[in-house]
C-alpha cells in the first residue's frame, strides 16, 4: 500500500504518541516511515508500553506483521532484531521473510515480516490442548520445537528466550519469530542452559519424557549431546529462576498484571480480568455482604459472589483489634502470601482455584485489612467425598498420590492439611487456603514441615480405618 490520501480516516500516530499510548492506541491507525510511506496497523498482538508494539498491518497492499520500536533505546533492539533474523536465514533455519525495515517519521523504527496465515504459537496450541505427558500426541507436538532448538545450537546460534510463544506453527512447519534474542552460541554450557530453559517451561510431570525430548534435540550425530541427569539439574536451576521472575511480576504492573498503588490501597489483578473485576475490587465489602457466606470467623470472612454470571470467592482477612492490627501492619498480609502461593502452585501445575486479584488497604507503608479474589471450585471437600471405610478408587488414588508426590518433589508444605482444604472436582484434587504454604529451601525445615503436614492429613480419619491405612502406605514419608 502506498501513502494514504490526506482524507484517510485512520489517524497517523508519531513514535512519541505511540510511546505515550500505554497499552496501545485504538486500532486501526497509521504509522509513517521516514520515506513517507504509511503502514496501516489493523490490530495489536502484543504491547510493551513505551517500548514496542507488535501487530497485524497492511503495507503496499500486502499483509504483514509489524514491530514498531518507539523507545529511546528502540534503535538498539531494532538492530538486534534485524541481525538475529539475518543469522537465522544465513543458517537456513525457518523464520518469516523480512518485508521491510527502516526509521519512522519523527523518530523510532519499524520492521515488517510476512504474515503467516492460519498460524499459532506453540504456547497457544499448548494452552488449548493442555496435553498430558503420557499422551503420544503431546510428545509429537513438542518434538519439533526441541529438534529446531537443536538445529539452532548445531548452527552455532542460541535463542536467549526460547519460550513456546517464540515458536510459530504454520502449515505443519515450525518457525522462529523473535530475532532480538538470537545471537552467537558461546559454548556448550550456554547450549545446555538454553535447552533447560525451554524444558523448564513444561509441567513437572514432563521430566518423565526427558529422554525422548533429548533424542529429538540431539540426533545421533549431533555434536552437542547431554545426558538426562545433567539436563534435569540445569532444568531445576532454570525453573527456580523463572519462578522468582514470575512471582515478582504478580506484584508489579506488567503485561500480565495490572497493579495500582496509592497511599490508601494496593491492588494487583490478572490484567485480562481487570475490567470485569473493577467494580468488585472497588467495593469488596459490599460484594461480600451481597454474596453467599462460606465462612464468617474473627480473622477471616469468605463469600461466594457472582460477577457477570461467573462464581468467584472473596476472602477478607479481618483485624480482631488494635493489638492484632499492630502485629500485622508491618508484615505481608495473609492475602499477599496466599496470592503468591496460588500463583506458585499454578506455575507448577498444581490444581488450585485461579488467583485473580489481591487487595490490601494501606495507611502509607502500614498494611490494614486485605482481600483475596479467586475462582470458585464447586467440588466437595474430602470429609464429604471420601469414606473412612474404603480405600480410594483408581481416579482418587491417582489424584492423591500425584498431588502429594508433586508437593514432596518441590519441598512445599501447606501448613493446614485439614480435609476441608482439599476439594474433589473433575477427577482432580484441588488445594485451597494457602496463606500458610511454604516452599522450603532447606531440607531440614522441609522435613519438619512435611512430617507435620502428613500427620495432620492422616488425622482427618480414624487410625484404624481403611482410608487411613491406605494413605499412610502411599503418601511420601520422611523417616
Amino acid at each position: 500500500m502506498t501513502a494514504f490520501p490526506a482524507e484517510s480516516p485512520l489517524p497517523c500516530l508519531s513514535s512519541d504518541e505511540l510511546a505515550r499510548s500505554g497499552r496501545g492506541p485504538a486500532t486501526p491507525f497509521r504509522a509513517r516511515g521516514a520515506d513517507g510511506e504509511d503502514i496501516a496497523v489493523l490490530r495489536l498482538l502484543r504491547v510493551l508500553p513505551g517500548k514496542r508494539l507488535v501487530g497485524e498491518a497492511r503495507w503496499r497492499d500486502r499483509r504483514v506483521l509489524v514491530k514498531l520500536f518507539v523507545s529511546r533505546s528502540g534503535g538498539r533492539h531494532w538492530a538486534r532484531e534485524r541481525q538475529g533474523l539475518a543469522l537465522l536465514r544465513e543458517a537456513g533455519l525457518p523464520t518469516p521473510e523480512v518485508a521491510g525495515a527502516g526509521r519512522l517519521d519523527g523518530g523510532g523504527y519499524f520492521l515488517m515480516t510476512e504474515f503467516l496465515e492460519a498460524s499459532r504459537t506453540l504456547a497457544d496450541r499448548w494452552s488449548a490442548e493442555d496435553p498430558p505427558p503420557d499422551d503420544a500426541r503431546s510428545l509429537d507436538a513438542l518434538r519439533p520445537a526441541f529438534a529446531l532448538l537443536g538445529r539452532l545450537h548445531a548452527a552455532g546460534l542460541v535463542q536467549t528466550d526460547p519460550h513456546p510463544g517464540n515458536f510459530l506453527e504454520c502449515a505443519g512447519r515450525l518457525f522462529f519469530i523473535d530475532g532480538d534474542g538470537v545471537e552467537r552460541l558461546r559454548d556448550g554450557k550456554q547450549a545446555l542452559d538454553n535447552l533447560a530453559l525451554l524444558f523448564a517451561q513444561l509441567p513437572l510431570a514432563w521430566e518423565s519424557r526427558a529422554d525422548a525430548l533429548l533424542a529429538a534435540y540431539a540426533p545421533e550425530r549431533a555434536r552437542l549431546r547431554f545426558d538426562r541427569e545433567t539436563l534435569l539439574e540445569a532444568v531445576e536451576r532454570a525453573r527456580t529462576r523463572r519462578l522468582a521472575h514470575f512471582l515478582g511480576k504478580t506484584l508489579r504492573d506488567c503485561s500480565q498484571f495490572a497493579v495500582r498503588r496509592t497511599a490508601r490501597l494496593f491492588s494487583s489483578v490478572v490484567r485480562e480480568e481487570d475490567e470485569a473485576l473493577r467494580a468488585l475490587i472497588d467495593a469488596p465489602d459490599a460484594a461480600i455482604a451481597r454474596g453467599h457466606p462460606l465462612k464468617d470467623g474473627n480473622t477471616c470472612t469468605v463469600a461466594r459472589v457472582e460477577v457477570e454470571g461467573r462464581s468467584l470467592v472473596v476472602k477478607r482477612y479481618n483485624l480482631k483489634g488494635l493489638a492484632h492490627a499492630l502485629s500485622r501492619c508491618w508484615r505481608p498480609s495473609r492475602a499477599w502470601r496466599a496470592w503468591l502461593a496460588g500463583h506458585r502452585l499454578a506455575f507448577h501445575g498444581i490444581p488450585t482455584p485461579a488467583p485473580l486479584a489481591l487487595i490490601e488497604e494501606r495507611a502509607g507503608p502500614l498494611r490494614r485489612r486485605a482481600f483475596l479474589i479467586t475462582g470458585f471450585c464447586p467440588g466437595n471437600d474430602l470429609t464429604r467425598h471420601l469414606s473412612p471405610g474404603r480405600e480410594p478408587d483408581a481416579d482418587e488414588a491417582a489424584a492423591i498420590t500425584a498431588l502429594f508426590e508433586r508437593l514432596f518433589r518441590l519441598k512445599i508444605t501447606h501448613g493446614d492439611m485439614k480435609a476441608t482444604n482439599f476439594l474433589w472436582h473433575d477427577r482432580r484434587l484441588v488445594l485451597i487456603d494457602l496463606d500458610a504454604m511454604i516452599q522450603h529451601r532447606s531440607g531440614a525445615t522441609f522435613a519438619r514441615g512435611w512430617r507435620r503436614d502428613r500427620a495432620r492429613f492422616l488425622r482427618n480419619w480414624p487410625a484404624d480405618s481403611a482410608l487411613h491405612r491406605w494413605l499412610d502406605a502411599h503418601l511420601p514419608k520422611i523417616e
